[in-house]
């Protein structure tokens, strides 16, 4: 008999945002505006908010404050205060698996 806990975990890539920033750079509507205080949203600078949207700035499906290569090495310029919905972002949840699928990454 084969019990399910007893098959070995599936071992995922070790993935590095840094060297793929696909969720950044996958849809102009994303990141949105959900939980933050406007404490919170003011902390991000001005040029990096769409306020009439409600989200991040972004140009080209891409958020301004995303820096460098999508795929090779990027980097958050607002990391510290970045939205909720950034912070809860994981590699290889099913948000950065659709995002990794849209880059070929």
């Amino acid at each position: 008999m084969n019990d399910a806990d007893d098959d070995p975990p599936v071992e995922r890539p070790d993935w590095s945002c840094q060297a793929c920033g696909a969720c950044c750079a996958t849809a102009a509507a994303w990141p949105r505006f959900s939980l933050e205080s406007e404490a919170e949203i003011a902390r991000i600078p001005a040029a990096h908010v769409d306020d009439a949207a409600g989200r991040m700035r972004s140009v080209d499906d891409r958020c301004t404050a995303l820096a460098g290569t999508v795929g090779t090495f990027t980097a958050c310029t607002v990391y510290a205060v970045r939205p909720l919905v950034c912070r809860e972002c994981q590699p290889g949840d099913p948000e950065c698996l659709i995002a990794r699928a849209r880059w070929g990454l």
